[in-house]
């Protein structure tokens, strides 16, 4: 199974949203923050698989 590593990018705005969600969505409506709160902690979750089992940025090169 070839997994395709995912941009720095990805992984930042997973990280500002599960931050901007938790101070600022969640505390005036806790049904959206929730889901916003699964939305980019499944976000996070795949960039760290893709950091782990991704290619070499050798390998796209050639």
């Amino acid at each position: 199974m070839k997994v395709a590593p995912l941009n720095a990018s990805f992984t930042l705005i997973s990280v500002l949203g599960l931050s901007f969600t938790l101070l600022y969505v969640y505390p005036s409506s806790p049904p959206w923050g929730t889901a916003f709160l699964i939305v980019f902690l499944c976000m996070l979750i795949a960039s760290f698989i893709s950091m782990s089992k991704g290619p070499t940025p050798d390998y796209q090169l050639k």
